[in-house]
């Protein structure tokens, strides 16, 4: 019975595509600043970071994040192993080492054997174990459709956060996973086609980039999720106060990704991504296809850092910053 379920069946939209779009959600936890604690907040929702950062001593930071969505493919062990490496993704793209986390499980019990919530759990459990990040229980809730990822902590040294805000003009811009996932992964919903190497480009942690990153002495980036390389490279220009000159023909793309753009499987996440970048972005000449590509809403992708790093492709610059917060040239 389980091998029969498609988990996309079940889900109105797939992986990080699924998030509230980003002006939307910006207009909303707008005035809503953090409540007041009784330790140091180095990182809180100033800039949209990817994780919070709270000040334990002169050498240790608390990173601690959360991050769940709905299946983005149907083989649940991969979803799992899926959802449990994009969680863990906000810790190393914050230059820090995920320590402990917890289950998020929403879970159709009436509709979807709990077999295959098992195999999601199974699929976590691996990745978490691959990252040394030990997963100790969580919570979960009966729910009308499936949800899953994981509530992480971890610890960074202070002086080796990275955070969108610390930019410099004349850095270059690396980008350490090719995108296109999106894409893919709507073509998956759509046809049940399986596309081996998005499946293992979303797995995969982002721990030995951001180590890299670490070791290299950079201290500006983020990963590349829901909001896609223009939505992410744009958060990271407002908050450096730059500009960000990317160059489309540098950006690598994960094979069947611009068949997939050109045969219409683009999400709604996608499209409100392109939407909302494109009153500051100039574009010039790069085409329509290019865009909504460079758009693409990812899921558990790499990391976009102000620096070059073993692995990555330099896909642009920092400018100071100009007309416009995004260029595409």
């Amino acid at each position: 019975m389980t091998d029969r379920v498609r988990l996309t069946d079940h889900a109105r939209g797939g992986g990080c595509a699924c998030k509230i779009p980003p002006g939307e959600l910006e207009a909303m936890v707008a005035g809503l600043g953090p409540a007041t604690g009784t330790v140091d907040l180095l990182v809180g929702l100033e800039n949209g970071d990817d994780a919070a950062v709270v000040r334990l001593d002169e050498r240790t930071g608390l990173v601690t994040t959360a991050d769940f969505f709905t299946p983005v493919v149907d083989d649940a062990y991969d979803w799992g192993r899926i959802a449990a490496a994009n969680a863990l993704s906000d810790i190393y793209a914050m230059g820090g080492t995920p320590l402990v986390a917890l289950n998020l499980l929403c879970w159709p019990r009436e509709t979807l054997p709990l077999e295959l919530a098992r195999e999601v759990l199974r699929g976590g459990q691996d990745v978490a174990r691959g990252a040394g990040c030990h997963l100790a229980g969580g919570h979960s809730v009966d729910d009308d459709g499936p949800k899953y990822g994981l509530a992480v902590t971890g610890v960074v040294r202070p002086e080796e956060l990275i955070t969108l805000d610390a930019g410099r003009a004349g850095l270059p811009l690396s980008l350490t996973k090719p995108l296109g996932v999106g894409v893919l992964n709507t073509r998956h919903k759509a046809t049940g086609e399986v596309f081996a190497e998005a499946v293992a480009s979303m797995a995969a942690l982002n721990r030995d980039a951001a180590r890299a990153a670490v070791a290299a002495g950079i201290r500006c980036g983020t990963d590349v999720t829901g909001f896609g390389l223009l939505g992410h490279a744009s958060k990271l220009a407002r908050a450096s106060r730059l500009t960000v000159a990317l160059d489309p023909a540098r950006v690598p793309y994960l094979a069947g990704a611009r068949e997939a753009v050109g045969d219409g499987y683009v999400s709604g996440g996608t499209r409100r991504n392109l939407d909302w970048v494109t009153p500051w972005t100039d574009f010039g000449s790069t085409g329509e296809a290019d865009r909504l590509l460079l758009a693409d809403a990812q899921t558990s992708g790499g990391l976009l850092v102000a620096g070059e790093v073993p692995g990555g492709t330099v896909i642009g610059e920092l400018l100071p910053r100009g007309e416009h917060l995004v260029v595409a040239r």
